[in-house]
């Protein structure tokens, strides 16, 4: 019966990644690997290092190679791999035991007979097996019990090359057996043509199709049955290794009596000896110590050893510590198999930000041939520290975003075409306007340039008796976009002076204070355009830096605090720029130690001198005189710092913050835009 045009069925999406699962976020892992890079690591090793420990939700390589051995350690410690000797033994007994009983009612000589040879079996288990071949079995019960033990080692060993086989095989025929034996005579000549070199795909074909019930996973070519059929044997091969020597010279003694057939063992050991040749790179030596509980049959002790090779794998493919690892190289569906499909899509998740950050142009190659963060990185890098230092600032005093916090003025009721970089707000109504009539002039409509002129409304449109009433949908360009404008607000010159010395390295403040000039440069480009930020390292010279020179900056043994150099910079800023209003933020952990001379040099000295002190103070009499509105962001409890900053800071009206070193940025945003908004009101 055909089926109903609504007829459909629903499952889970098995055909790779989610195809609905949102693209992954680059904001953590970038904020974190742009704080390694600002504390002095390459940004290739910050991104290894980030993918190594992971984020706040999301798992590193580490932990999933803490779970893969702990998987390993659970194997060994559960299992022992004598499972398939013991249940020999158990069925052995069982038959020994039903045939005494019945020998003890039997009455005749004979049974007298077969006492003597059923008490004088040896003790080892596989020279019982072996000694009771030929035995006549009176119970009938001792004689099923004696066939199950054959039966079982068949089974056990062919599971042992052939996954599944043991249940499949249960309760098999001679047929069923002999057609075994028929696939492995012609997988010997198979993988024997193949191994010659002889071209084997239409005897391959062949073979499959005869055959391809005992292989479940479908291999598609001969090289694909090759792989599967050496890894099993490989692992089968380790399992024999992992015995101690007498359970391997009874095993060897009993799986002669698989099936009663010593040709299946012939079959199984020239199948070994082609994949061997054929795959010589598989781990065919080696051993390991099960210490558990829990006996492994044959099948599943060597299912186990395969497990741990793929865990083997997993680990080595995790540590990616050889020349050229990728996090490609990693096995997902391998990884799914044996940690669930939670720790496979965290991998997933990993390979995808590693590719991300790789091609989204997110690391750039400097002239010297290193890898930096590109202009693009540091924007998303500069937002994620703004949002995080706005958000502090918000839950400090309970101010708004920054974002809205007058940033861009009082509306004025007018509105323009959207050009690039701006950020005000859009015009709702004379966007869609724009849209609906440029699509209806599109259309046919046509244009009354009169009215587009009274309208005020920019873009091509016609009237609203003339639009095509087949329009349904409207799309927006870039072009249909207006944005509301607002009041002017005053410019201001904003120099940020921040303290490089050694003591900033020493005290853990080298990262938050470059953090702190990425959050003011991002929201000055992106916010206040109009603004112009300069930013002024200083340690014993001062000098001006660009934001990636300073996120780069290296810390180095450099002794001296050249708060003066740094206000002289600041001040040539400021007097460039005549029409602005000045604002002055200085971040420093120490004293002025240090000072320019008239040639040029600095020149050092501690505890600081008068000299040192006095010129210091002049240029900071200078920056006021033009205006400046000072902060200082006092770091530490230096005593003397705190003294000298208070006394200059009341001499030029200034104000005096002493932030915890996470709260930095959020203090140097926050007074930045409190002296832009007490410029506007004025």
């Amino acid at each position: 019966m055909p089926r109903s045009a609504h007829d459909a069925r629903y499952g889970p999406y098995a055909g790779g990644p989610d195809p609905l699962a949102p693209p992954v976020d680059l904001g953590p892992a970038l904020a974190a690997i742009g704080q390694d890079v600002m504390a002095g690591t390459s940004p290739q090793r910050a991104m290894r290092e980030f993918l190594r420990r992971g984020g706040h939700d999301q798992r590193g390589l580490d932990d999933l190679g803490r779970q893969v051995a702990a998987r390993r350690r659970e194997l060994l410690r559960k299992h022992r791999l004598d499972g398939t000797l013991g249940q020999v033994r158990e069925l052995l007994d069982r038959a020994v035991v039903a045939e005494r009983k019945q020998l003890a009612r039997d009455l005749d000589d004979d049974a007298r007979f077969a006492e003597m040879r059923i008490e004088g079996l040896p003790g080892s288990t596989a020279a019982a097996v072996r000694e009771l071949s030929d035995y006549p079995w009176r119970s009938s019960q001792a004689r099923e019990a004696y066939e199950q033990i054959k039966d079982l080692l068949g089974r056990e060993v062919l599971d042992q090359r052939f996954a599944g086989m043991k249940q499949a095989l249960q309760g098999a025929s001679a047929a069923d057996r002999a057609a075994v034996q028929d696939m492995l005579g012609d997988l010997n000549a198979l993988l024997e043509a193949h191994r010659s070199g002889q071209n084997t795909d239409k005897q391959f074909e062949e073979f499959m199709a005869a055959h391809g019930d005992f292989f479940p996973e479908k291999p598609t070519s001969v090289e694909e049955l090759i792989d599967a059929l050496a890894q099993r044997a490989a692992a089968a091969s380790r399992f024999r290794n992992s015995l101690t020597p007498a359970q391997r010279e009874e095993l060897d003694q009993l799986t002669q009596q698989a099936f009663g057939s010593p040709e299946l063992m012939g079959a199984l050991a020239q199948m070994d000896e082609n994949l061997r040749a054929l795959r010589p790179g598989e781990q065919w030596g080696g051993a390991e110590q099960f210490n558990g509980e829990e006996g492994l049959g044959l099948g599943d002790g060597t299912g186990a050893l395969q497990d741990i090779a793929d865990l083997d794998a997993l680990s080595e493919q995790l540590a990616q510590s050889h020349p050229g690892a990728g996090l490609d190289d990693v096995d997902l569906d391998a990884l799914a198999r044996q940690l669930g499909g939670q720790a496979a899509a965290d991998a997933r998740t990993l390979v995808e930000l590693e590719r991300a950050l790789r091609s989204t142009g997110l690391l750039t190659r400097a002239p010297d041939g290193s890898l930096r963060l590109s202009p693009k990185a540091m924007r998303q890098l500069g937002r994620t520290l703004l949002r995080d230092a706005t958000d502090r600032l918000s839950a400090r005093i309970g101010s708004r975003d920054a974002r809205r916090a007058g940033a861009a003025g009082d509306f004025s009721g007018e509105t323009r075409a959207w050009e690039f970089g701006d950020t005000e707000p859009w015009d709702v109504t004379a966007t869609i306007t724009n849209a609906v009539l440029r699509e209806a002039a599109d259309r046919g409509g046509v244009v009354d340039e009169a009215t587009v002129e009274a309208s005020g409304i920019r873009g091509t449109w016609a009237p609203t008796e003339q639009l095509d009433s087949r329009v349904t949908s409207v799309r927006m360009t870039v072009q249909d976009v207006e944005v509301a404008q607002t009041e002017a607000r005053t410019r201001a010159a904003v120099a940020l002076l921040v303290d490089t010395s050694f003591s900033m390295v020493i005290e853990d403040r080298w990262v938050p204070m470059k953090r702190t000039a990425l959050a003011l440069h991002h929201l000055v480009s992106t916010r206040f355009r109009g603004d112009d930020l300069q930013l002024i390292a200083f340690g014993l010279h001062a000098q001006v830096m660009g934001i990636d020179e300073l996120t780069a900056l290296d810390g180095a043994w450099a002794q001296g605090t050249n708060l003066h150099h740094a206000l002289l910079l600041a001040n040539r800023h400021f007097r460039r720029h005549p029409h602005t209003q000045p604002v002055l933020l200085v971040v420093t952990d120490g004293e002025p130690t240090a000072h320019l001379q008239p040639g040029g040099e600095a020149l050092f000295d501690y505890p600081p001198t008068d000299l040192t002190l006095g010129l210091t103070v002049r240029e900071l009499d200078a920056a006021a005189r033009l205006g400046a509105r000072t902060t200082f962001f006092r770091l530490g409890d230096d005593p003397g710092l705190a003294r000298f900053v208070e006394a200059i800071a009341r001499r030029v009206d200034g104000r005096v913050v002493a932030p915890d070193l996470d709260d930095l940025g959020a203090a140097v945003v926050g007074s930045y835009l409190s002296a832009r908004r007490e410029t506007h009101y004025d």
